[in-house]
């Protein structure tokens, strides 16, 4: 697969935003949803800021109040038994290794603008900031969707009730409407088709909370963009693969001749985050119609591999123009990047391997 990695990578880092809290510093500008908005390329940058701990023995976790509007900051002793802090994104109690009870930092969506999609200035306030009792840990990951003049938004809202995922609507990128909690906890990786398909709009989502079963990804229907149903299973892990621990949505949908292509994310148990890619069928998206076996994109640059969180590629939006796919995508839990693809060779890799 040929890849073009934009020469200015990484095009946002850290470095480049200026905390808007007193006593933060900014641990990632990453993971951007896209929008094309005019003359210019947005990038809905989720911004993550820590408090900073002048003690390396002390581990800080933010949490926002909404009644209040206000930042609490909690302390932690590294050497306490209690908790785990192995992650660095969270804080863990050592007899529940499977959840977390705070995060070290605090993120919320912030919007980058570009006139030629390679070099962007970075908002000074924030365009999505915690709302409401389900973000009190923050707001994460978003994807934007166009349909006609109105921009969908949906994000992670993450609280100590867990992570659901969360709809605004925009026409400006200024103010927005808040339409609600679309997926209960746990939820995360949703993306919105660009078009109604049959009368209904569809979704895919990534449930997450498990007794039985793995990280797969889910498709569910809408009369309203509001209330979902009508759920099916649509893609799996795969044992012993680049996939083999975790898959869920990475660009939203692009319509294509021969099929809705899915560019999605898969990592294995040890968190080495890959992009592949899907066919579904144009008249009914919850049939598979091809799928590659093997990763169209892997970290293999130094700042895919080395950061915050390294090998990581984490791809959350794109922007298709004929056949040339340009997507900015998330590197490292750090930064954001941008890369071009042909959408030919990529359906070629698909149908060849399925």
């Amino acid at each position: 697969m040929k890849i073009e990695r934009f020469d200015e990578n990484p095009l946002i880092t850290p470095a480049d935003v200026k905390p808007l809290h007193d006593g933060y510093e900014v641990i990632g500008a990453f993971n951007g949803g896209v929008a094309k908005y005019k003359d210019e390329v947005l990038l809905l940058l989720r911004v993550a800021e820590r408090p900073i701990s002048e003690d390396p023995n002390v581990i800080k976790a933010p949490v926002f109040d909404p009644k209040t509007q206000s930042m609490e900051v909690l302390a932690f002793q590294r050497d306490d038994e209690e908790y785990d802090f192995e992650d660095p994104r969270m804080i863990r109690k050592k007899n529940k290794l499977d959840s977390f009870i705070y995060l070290t930092s605090l993120s919320y969506i912030r919007i980058a603008r570009s006139k030629d999609g390679h070099h962007f200035t970075v908002d000074d306030q924030a365009f999505l900031y915690p709302f409401n009792d389900y973000q009190t840990f923050g707001i994460e990951d978003a994807r934007c969707t166009q349909i006609g003049d109105t921009y969908y938004i949906n994000f992670s809202s993450v609280s100590p009730v867990g992570v659901c995922d969360s709809l605004v609507s925009t026409k400006d990128f200024q103010s927005y409407c808040d339409l609600g909690n679309i997926f209960a906890p746990e939820n995360k990786d949703v993306l919105i088709f660009p078009e109604k398909i049959n009368n209904q709009y569809y979704a895919l989502h990534r449930p997450s909370l498990k007794s039985i079963g793995n990280y797969d990804i889910w498709i569910a229907s809408s009369p309203d963009l509001v209330s979902w149903g009508n759920h099916h299973h649509l893609l799996g892990v795969r044992e012993n693969s680049w996939e083999s621990g975790r898959i869920g949505g990475g660009l939203v949908p692009i319509k294509t001749d021969e099929g809705w292509l899915v560019l999605y994310h898969g990592a294995t148990p040890e968190h080495r985050y890959c992009m592949g890619a899907a066919l579904l069928d144009l008249n009914d998206p919850t049939k598979v119609i091809a799928r590659s076996k093997q990763p169209i994109m892997e970290p293999e640059a130094n700042y895919e591999k080395n950061g915050f969180f390294g090998d990581v590629v984490f791809g959350c939006g794109g922007i298709a123009v004929r056949d040339q796919l340009t997507m900015y995508y998330g590197v490292a839990d750090t930064s954001m990047a941008g890369c071009t693809f042909s959408i030919t060779d990529i359906m070629k890799q698909v149908k060849e391997e399925s």
